[in-house]
């Protein structure tokens, strides 16, 4: 697209991707640079504070709350090049376009430039929604003036978030542990998960039975001649199903009226059914429809990505964001399940080609986003352009990834622009007279699709992996009432009610976007952070808090309430768009949220309780470290409570009698010495802390045990638990389980043995004492500093000096074995079709797909691991990149030696030679420096504040 004669226009977006595409789009005259991301930002250090401020009382915040909280903003340290270079091409050029993303965070992008690059030309807001020629040549043509009002919106969510975590994570660092944060939108999505587990640790599970009947018609006029029934009342009194009964004592809810079979009643009921004639009693049929689903907004195609493809949300935006950028897709941090005109036009064409005209609904679909406060104005994520291109005709173009994205996006647009799915739905009672006069009950339903109609095309997923799809049929025998069956089978079945599932990714984001809790912009990077903080691990696609996640929240809860409150942190998410449509004063919010000025805008009863300042200040003292940092289990059955203890070190588990205190934990001690604590095992879930495992970890898995007392030295014999696993120890001598060894069927004997460990197997002819022991890699001999390994750990025990001498003698290239055998393979990886498999390692079992390893994380076995976990955990690895190689070191060639006095001076001459170049060398170093060098440096000598960044 050309530009006026003579006139040069400067283009700034985000990415050099993006750079790259839109410049193909535009004609001679026009330079697109990128400004990476943001340019600016509040300081994330002391070390990032210009000098003129640093004697100011409010530059740890960056935010002058006394003076209308004005921002202090600097430079990215890692920017300051490409603004340098983005200031000279402003001054070469007679007008500049801010093409920065149409969101809120892009708006405060272009104002940033603005506020940075100060240019002397006109500037230009232009904006699209997808990377497309005529999108970009619409934008130019049409360009508009920054909104200051998303500006002030998102300025003031920044502010917000460093208020918030600035005053409360300090709090978190004395009283729970040093480096902690705590966060608006993280603490809360954390307080979520928690509270799941919590259900989860209460919840008591409960069996009940009932009786599947397969059933037969005689001469079926349609369908299938057999289908099942499950007994569903007794004597017109309903039979007790999983919702029936109570999650915390498993006992049937009070005036639930149902009868709670067990197993000697279903099988009692089963035998005296056997024989009894069966009859039709009931039969109702409705017809089945189901309309599509709306077109994909930024958490719901997180939510299927993580379901279909085993995408992280991380993983799901970076694919995506790729798509975007290279003209694929139409921008996906969206809220809005809006298509254009033209997007809707192009999804009924090519259902048309594809489908047939019966694919296509008389009139266009028009969706209603559920999204509090969606921004309707922008567009649903939708594969690009005014024609929609297959996935076959971008297959080649995109990585395996890329296209698996791209196909589910193209197939949910597509699917959302046709008809409903129709069918008929069938609902069947059937009843028997057992021997013993009682009346049975069985019920049945089944479901026909006559036109699957937009199922064709997409089928979206469930979060339980039990679910049936919705274009699933049940077939049943076409029945009528009072027809007759017989029953080929009667079998009772057991069932147990199950705790709530974990919370995925995926259902994570669904539940903080229907309480209204943060954008589209922030949740991949919300679950991001509770992860890196150490408050949530992944089981998979499983979140399990940590109990340092518990002593967070329980301090929270008990001194915060109203911050991780589920309906304020919304209302502040509601006021914040206030402020982006001009409803709102920034400021007014800002200053009623921190200091409690009830005359402003903000939650009021913060206002009331003196605002955030007050609130973590006054309450500081009240807040006992102790209890917070105490997590109660429940009693044992000696009456000891059992809790877990949120330590320097780890979480550990401590009994007491109610009101006794237990001997303090002495300084880097890791097992029980006093028998009152235990080690929890890395991995274990909070929820799989009963009882019995308990139990376990202070009798045999952790915590201390004795074994006996030596015979030799009358010393007692102790099973331990340390970090690195359990140990024997008897005074000074201490020795590892061997891998063959449980700490539940230890024997004193088995212990004695350990004992003897290292070894002394003899002397060699030299002289040197020889020693059999067991080590990091297994078990091996050793003779100075000469190891070679042994091929069992009953060899330590057993090796001769002449054995262990031969083996010694033996050269190492003769002793490595044969690559050994895959411990599992998995087959192909379904992001990049590669065989994938599972070998053991140096440290352990790891996955590989030839390229990238993976090793397997605590608690994941290869027998249990899965090829979607397994090609997660592959395709993090692959987002980093392989790791750098290391440089051999370069061989110095050998000095030439000269007379004493000629090589005297020359050894002077040389070393002030070398002393110039070490300094021109560091001078040089020194300016060729990177920004982000430097900033790390600066960073690493200044105290950090970094753990306190919020969202």
């Amino acid at each position: 697209m050309p530009s006026n004669a003579g006139t040069t226009r400067l283009v700034i977006v985000e990415s050099p991707a993006k750079a790259k595409t839109i410049s193909g789009y535009l004609g001679p005259g026009y330079v697109v640079e990128a400004s990476f991301g943001h340019v600016r930002d509040l300081p994330r250090n002391a070390a990032d504070v210009p000098a003129k401020y640093k004697g100011e009382a409010w530059a740890r915040l960056g935010v002058d709350v006394d003076n209308g909280f004005q921002a202090l903003y600097v430079v990215s340290a890692d920017r300051k090049q490409q603004i340098s270079k983005l200031v000279k091409l402003a001054k070469e050029v007679d007008e500049i376009f801010l093409a920065t993303d149409e969101d809120r965070e892009g708006e405060a992008i272009a104002w940033h430039l603005v506020e940075t690059l100060k240019p002397k030309v006109p500037v230009k807001r232009m904006v699209f929604h997808e990377i497309t020629k005529p999108a970009i040549q619409a934008a130019v043509a049409n360009p508009r003036e920054i909104d200051r009002d998303l500006v002030d919106a998102q300025e003031a969510r920044r502010i917000l978030d460093r208020l918030y975590g600035y005053e409360v994570s300090p709090v978190l660092w004395k009283k729970v542990m040093p480096k902690l944060s705590a966060g608006r939108v993280q603490s809360v999505a954390t307080r979520i998960v928690v509270e799941r587990e919590r259900q989860r640790m209460a919840f008591r599970t409960a069996e009940y039975w009932d009786i599947l009947a397969t059933l037969a018609v005689a001469n079926p006029a349609g369908g299938p001649r057999n289908f099942n029934a499950t007994l569903v009342a007794l004597n017109g009194d309903r039979i007790a199903t999983g919702k029936d009964f109570e999650p915390t004592t498993g006992r049937v809810r009070a005036g639930a009226g149902v009868v709670h079979l067990d197993e000697g009643g279903a099988r009692g009921l089963a035998a005296r059914l056997e024989g009894r004639p069966f009859t039709v009693t009931r039969v109702e049929e409705k017809p089945y429809r189901r309309r599509p689903y709306a077109p994909f907004i930024t958490s719901t195609l997180q939510q299927e990505a993580a379901r279909k493809l085993r995408l992280s949300s991380q993983q799901t935006m970076r694919t995506a964001q790729r798509l975007y950028e290279n003209g694929y897709i139409t921008y996906m941090r969206t809220d809005s399940v809006n298509l254009s005109e033209t997007a809707i036009s192009a999804a009924r064409r090519q259902i048309v080609e594809l489908y047939g005209e019966r694919s296509v609904p008389p009139e266009p679909r028009r969706y209603t986003g559920k999204v509090k406060n969606a921004q309707e104005a922008h567009e649903a994520i939708r594969p690009a352009g005014d024609n929609f291109r297959t996935p076959g005709e971008v297959a080649k173009e995109l990585s395996a990834e890329e296209f698996k994205l791209y196909e589910l996006i193209w197939r949910r647009t597509i699917a959302s622009q046709m008809t409903d799915a129709v069918g008929s739905s069938v609902s069947v009672r059937i009843r028997a007279v057992s021997s013993s006069q009682e009346e049975a009950d069985f019920g049945a339903t089944g479901k026909t699709i006559t036109d699957p109609g937009f199922l064709r095309a997409y089928v979206e997923s469930s979060d339980d992996e039990n679910a049936e799809a919705e274009d699933a049929e049940r077939r049943l025998p076409t029945l009528v009432k009072d027809q007759p069956l017989t029953a080929d089978e009667l079998a009772a079945q057991g069932h147990h009610t199950q705790p709530p599932s974990r919370y995925t990714e995926a259902s994570l984001v669904k539940a903080l976007e229907e309480l209204g809790i943060g954008r589209p912009s922030t949740y991949a990077s919300i679950m991001q952070t509770i992860q890196d903080r150490g408050y949530v691990t992944k089981r998979g696609q499983a979140m399990i808090p940590t109990f340092l996640a518990f002593a967070v929240i329980g301090l929270m809860e008990r001194h915060y309430p109203r911050l991780i409150d589920y309906d304020f942190t919304a209302s502040m998410e509601n006021e914040l768009d206030e402020i982006a449509g001009g409803e709102h004063a920034a400021v007014d919010f800002l200053t009623s949220f921190y200091f409690g000025s009830a005359n402003g805008a903000g939650d009021q009863t913060i206002a009331r309780s003196g605002g955030l300042k007050k609130l973590v200040t006054e309450d500081l003292s009240e807040i006992d470290a102790r209890s917070v940092n105490s997590i109660p289990l429940f009693t044992d059955d000696e009456g000891r409570e059992i809790v877990v203890r949120v330590g320097r070190f780890g979480p550990y588990l401590q009994r007491a009698l109610p009101g006794e205190q237990p001997a303090p934990k002495a300084e880097g001690e890791e097992g029980g010495a006093q028998g009152d604590r235990a080690p929890i095992p890395e991995g274990l879930a909070p929820d799989e802390l009963t009882p019995e495992k308990v139990h376990e970890l202070f009798l045999g898995g952790g915590g201390e045990r004795k074994l006996g007392d030596d015979p030799a030295t009358g010393e007692p014999i102790l099973l331990k638990s340390g970090r690195f696993g359990p140990y024997v120890a008897s005074g000074e001598r201490k020795s590892s389980l061997l891998r063959s060894q449980s700490p539940d069927s230890l024997t004193l004997d088995e212990a004695l043995k350990l004992l003897t460990l290292p070894r002394l197997i003899g002397v060699a002819p030299d002289g040197t004492e020889v020693f059999a022991n067991n080590g990091r890699y297994g078990p091996y001999v050793k003779r100075g500093d000469e190891f070679r390994s042994l091929d069992s750990e009953d060899k330590m025990f057993t090796v001769t000096l002449d054995e262990a001498l031969a083996l010694l003698a033996t050269p190492k290239a003769r002793q490595r074995r044969a690559a050994a055998p895959p411990l599992r393979e998995m087959g192909n990886d379904p992001l990049t079709e590669q065989p994938l498999v599972i070998k053991d390692g140096r440290f352990g079992p790891y996955v590989t797909d030839g390229e990238f390893n993976a090793s397997l994380r605590r608690g994941q076995t290869p027998e249990e691991l899965t090829i979607e976990q397994a090609s997660e955990m592959l395709a993090e690895k692959r987002a980093k990149g392989p790791a750098p190689k290391k440089k051999a070191a370069a061989k110095k060639a050998p000095a030439k030696k000269a007379p004493a006095k000629k090589a005297a001076t020359k050894a002077t001459a040389a070393k002030k030679t070398a002393a110039a170049k070490s300094t021109a060398a560091k001078k040089t170093a020194t300016a060729k420096a990177t920004p982000a060098k430097k900033a790390a440096a600066a960073k690493k000598a200044a105290p950090s504040q970094a753990s306190a960044n919020q969202d």
